[in-house]
């Protein structure tokens, strides 16, 4: 039963609501003042002026009306997704698997400063990026960014937090960023956009011009992710919708309706060079009887329901002498002079015996001139039972025993995607991947057309809540779960592919008062060693890939020069030696492999007679080679 109130109403909030249902177009988010340290308070507002102009019988003067799409704290978001980050990855070889051999990529961490680390080393490197983002259905968890209110401000809004500031919520791990985005907070709309706005911006930097990304969305944000998506992708950009059933007919909604399906949304980098492979098409009807020398054919219609004059005449068989005219209404789908090249080239060919219904000539279709061997990419392929979420729900408890991730996608369903998308090289980037269906589809896409797609997984490592089924099996966070579910799919299906687990971390820089760019070349010996103690060879060597722009999955090799450990990466284009006291002998034999970069520490020259002759030994053995200090 119900509780009783044992309170009044609230006036301001009754009023507001029967506004909300007579001028739903009015409501709207605004910036209500800022707090102390300068972030803006959001509450809901009415329009006015759209107000004024709905009770008025003529256009009521106002701010210029103009088309756009815009929300709190949208410049903060373009500029957030600008703004530069000191932050590295740092490889995890024990959570790895195949370390040194692996292509694939997973990264822990908030994907906003990911994909910034990830810019410059993948720029247009990515076929296709798929994310499942938060739906926004009034209970989901959002990226708390830079750009938001104060937290305790904004916790108290959403009520997070008990009269005395006490958190109701308390996320166990540190750095996890992640609030609940509810239905009660002023930012409702506002939350979501100023997440995925940034993020959609840098992922299109990513994409290569003849790539394209795939949303999955429902009904929730689906017209505000499409405006988004207008404005980061352009217009003329956009692809289309595919929809996917996501369960059986069950109970409506309360008003007579039932949503049975969510969308995904497709957009191109540079639409005209994106091609999409349906399914397969079928040539088992093709044949070459006759050895024709363009290949295989088979029989084709040679009539065309629209033509003129030049298209309606007599084909004489020069057999029999029967003349055959086009079926009534049409007409054939050549001209004469067209006709006499298909004669000669064999296109047509003249039967010497037929029956009396039957036309004298038969119109070769050719295999090889068939503009594609795909049928296109149905929108409603995604209808059948297969694709449910049910399927998604059976295939985890396959793996796990019980259901230890909520709403997952079918890994059906993504391998169609990835298979209509890619080609068998090219990498996929997953930025929310959750459970990780996306490495299992292009695991098994693997396997199963001997291909070798790469992918990169970003996901947050959010706390599991301590009552869920994934933690009492032992799993903390998310990561865990996507981590071994790619474990148990390698192992079942004794694929020799692995991937490479990085932590977003701070920088391995002390903050120093200058930057490594600014660095000279030849500056050893200038300054005291400015790395953290705490950090590794490896951990220096794949934060300069990402400053070089080496890809993160680049294979590398690990020597021993004159007693000092040596990396060289992607056949020695990149050759760093981050050991203390180098001597001129180390110098030498990486300079003679004449690599395009060579790193070395900035304090690791044993002495000052070395670091003097460091540029003069490359520029005798090696000038081209590019040498940097960290």
């Amino acid at each position: 039963m119900d509780r009783l109130k044992m309170h009044t109403e609230n006036g301001t909030d009754k009023k507001f609501d029967i506004l909300k249902n007579l001028f739903p177009n009015a409501i709207t988010e605004k910036i209500a003042g800022y707090d102390m340290k300068g972030n803006p308070l959001i509450e809901r507002a009415i329009d006015a002026d759209i107000l004024r102009q709905e009770i008025s019988t003529s256009v009521v003067e106002g701010k210029e009306e103009r088309y756009q799409f815009t929300w709190p704290d949208k410049k903060k978001a373009i500029i957030l997704s600008n703004a530069p980050i000191s932050k590295t990855l740092r490889p995890i070889k024990e959570k790895s698997k195949n370390f040194d051999h692996a292509e694939n990529l997973y990264i822990e961490g908030e994907n906003l400063d990911v994909l910034k680390l990830l810019r410059e080393t993948y720029l247009e490197k990515i076929k296709l990026i798929y994310i499942d983002p938060p739906y926004n259905t009034g209970t989901d968890l959002v990226y708390e960014d830079d750009f938001s209110i104060e937290l305790n401000t904004y916790k108290s809004m959403s009520g997070l937090v008990d009269e005395a500031g006490n958190r109701l919520e308390v996320n166990r791990l540190e750095g996890n960023r992640l609030v609940k985005n509810l239905n009660s907070s002023g930012r409702f709309h506002t939350d979501w956009l100023n997440m995925l706005f940034p993020r959609l911006r840098i992922a299109r930097d990513l994409l290569c011009e003849d790539g394209l990304i795939m949303i999955s969305m429902d009904e929730n944000e689906s017209t505000n992710l499409k405006k988004m998506c207008d404005e980061v992708f352009g217009e003329s950009n956009y692809i289309g919708e595919i929809i996917r059933k996501t369960k059986s007919m069950t109970a409506d909604n309360g008003n007579g309706f039932n949503t049975q399906h969510e969308m995904l949304v497709l957009y191109a980098k540079n639409k005209p060079l994106v091609v999409l492979h349906g399914e397969e098409k079928e040539f088992s009807n093709y044949s070459n009887p006759d050895d024709d020398p363009n290949g295989d054919w088979c029989p084709g219609d040679p009539s065309a329901k629209s033509g003129g004059a030049t298209t309606s005449f007599g084909i004489e068989n020069p057999y029999t002498h029967r003349i055959d005219y086009p079926p009534s209404g049409r007409y054939w789908a050549f001209s004469k002079t067209t006709l006499k090249k298909y004669i000669a080239t064999g296109k047509i060919k003249f039967k010497t015996a037929y029956g009396e219904k039957e036309r004298g000539f038969i119109f070769k279709r050719y295999k090889k001139d068939a503009t594609s061997y795909y049928d296109p990419v149905h929108s409603l392929f995604a209808t059948e039972n297969e694709y449910m979420n049910q399927a998604a729900t059976i295939e985890i408890k396959k793996l796990f025993g019980d259901n230890v991730f909520s709403y997952p996608k079918p890994v059906s369903f993504l391998k169609k995607l990835i298979q209509y998308a890619t080609d068998e090289e090219d990498i996929v980037l997953d930025f929310f991947s959750g459970s990780a269906t996306t490495a299992q589809a292009i695991i098994e896409l693997n396997q199963e057309e001997e291909t070798n797609r790469k992918f990169i997984m970003v996901q947050i490592p959010e706390a599991l809540e301590e009552s869920s089924i994934a933690y009492k099996q032992g799993f903390q966070t998310l990561c865990e779960i996507g981590c071994a579910r790619i474990d148990k799919v390698l192992s079942e299906s004794d694929s020799k592919e692995g991937y490479r687990y990085f932590k977003l971390d701070s920088s391995n820089m002390k903050e120093v008062f200058y930057r490594p760019s600014e660095v000279e070349q030849g500056s050893f010996g200038l300054y005291v060693d400015n790395i953290k103690e705490d950090r590794s060879s490896e951990d220096l060597l794949f934060q300069v890939m990402l400053e070089m722009g080496i890809l993160l999955s680049s294979q590398m090799k690990e020597t021993e020069i004159a007693g000092k450990k040596v990396y060289s990466v992607a056949d020695d284009f990149l050759i760093a030696c981050f050991d203390n006291d180098v001597t001129e002998e180390t110098v030498k034999a990486v300079a003679e492999k004449k690599p395009h970069y060579a790193v070395f520490r900035d304090s690791s020259m044993a002495n000052d007679s070395v670091a003097s002759n460091f540029d003069q030994i490359f520029a005798s053995v090696s000038p081209k080679t590019v040498r940097k200090v960290l």
